[in-house]
């Protein structure tokens, strides 16, 4: 009898195998068990890239018979469609020199398939002894999730593009309202129904400014509040305040960002409070008045003040009780949970409308 060496290793169907023959039948045996059981696209390659195991996944999606691949070169697989330049890459350069690679993408055309979307995951993996390393190499088809990406992206292109028609129109229809209100106002001879009419057409012009500007200052789902408090500002300066009134209005403050809805509804506070101290504070006054919007935020607190330096000959419609003016701003103080304080005297008028953190015991 001749006696086994540390070269051969006896086997059932041959006791004297070579050892290297035995321990590269194992690791055949060992990768196919396990890559049976992946249910994704899934090669084993040896240090050859030889396929040494192919997961059924991989060759139902890529329509390929396991025992033609088997031993065969990566490369050569699919007559030559797996001679891909990034495969090249990742399997020549990036696992010798790193020994794995996560969410490699890769595109490529096959011509069963059409063109394909591929994320590549390698790691080389390593026996007990001598053996030459196997290398592990799953393959995730993301082409619809790709295709759905793209079509997101382009929905939401078309979204904004549809918002940025929407706005314009509403903007332009709001200009004809206040147009029309106005012209309505010059014809009635009741002084009353005059009033009533210019204070309707302010609020379409604040709406229409807070609309246009709440637009403009958009990024990202986010509005920077100084900025647009500042462009708000300035629209109603421009509309409302005449040449021969040297009154200002300035935006001080931290600001921070705002969500949309947060964003609008403060809008239409300043413009309600600016708007009515232009109207009521300064009475014929024509020099020295100043309006300060002030906005500080640390969320998720913050606070927002309108004040005035006019005493005023009529009495302030925000200070009046049960006025329409104050109905407005206490409503949407009330839809940001925020409260409302007022002082007012001869040295100006002061509005705070503060939004606290709730305090958890």
């Amino acid at each position: 009898m001749i006696p086994q060496t540390r070269e051969t290793l006896a086997t059932k169907d041959n006791p004297w195998q070579p050892a290297h023959v035995v321990a590269a039948d194992a690791a055949r045996v060992v990768a196919q068990g396990i890559v049976d059981t992946i249910r994704e696209p899934l090669l084993v390659l040896d240090h050859g890239l030889r396929v040494v195991a192919a997961s059924r996944a991989f060759c139902t999606t890529f329509k390929l018979n396991v025992d033609d691949i088997l031993g065969q070169p990566v490369y050569e697989l699919g007559r030559g469609e797996w001679n891909i330049p990034q495969l090249r890459l990742l399997l020549g350069r990036i696992i010798p020199e790193q020994g794995a690679m996560e969410n490699y993408e890769v595109e490529h055309d096959f011509q069963s398939l059409g063109r394909r979307t591929m994320l590549l995951n390698a790691r080389e993996v390593y026996y007990e002894g001598s053996s030459p390393a196997n290398i592990f190499l799953s393959i995730e088809d993301v082409t619809g999730k790709r295709l759905l990406e793209r079509e997101n992206a382009q929905l939401l292109r078309l979204k904004d593009t549809l918002l940025d028609e929407i706005y314009h129109r509403v903007a332009n229809s709001l200009q004809i309202i206040a147009s029309i209100i106005s012209m309505k106002a010059r014809k009635v001879t009741s002084d009353e129904a005059r009033r009533h009419l210019e204070e309707t057409r302010d609020r379409v012009i604040s709406v229409a400014a807070v609309q246009k500007y709440l637009h403009a200052s958009t990024v990202g789902g986010s509005v920077a509040l100084i900025p647009y408090l500042s462009s708000l500002c300035k629209a109603i300066s421009c509309s409302m305040i005449s040449d021969d009134q040297a009154i200002s209005i300035e935006v001080r403050g931290d600001g921070g960002n705002a969500d949309r809805p947060t964003a609008e509804n403060l809008g239409l506070i300043v413009a309600e409070l600016v708007i009515n101290s232009l109207k009521h504070a300064f009475g014929g006054a024509t020099t020295g008045g100043l309006i300060v919007v002030t906005c500080d935020a640390v969320v998720p607190e913050w606070t927002l003040s309108v004040s005035d330096n006019g005493g005023g000959t009529q009495k302030h419609a925000i200070v009046a009780e049960g006025g329409l003016g104050t109905g407005i701003v206490a409503a949407l103080a009330q839809q940001l949970n925020a409260l409302v304080e007022t002082t007012s005297g001869s040295e100006g008028t002061f509005v705070s409308i503060a939004h606290h953190a709730v305090k958890v015991d």
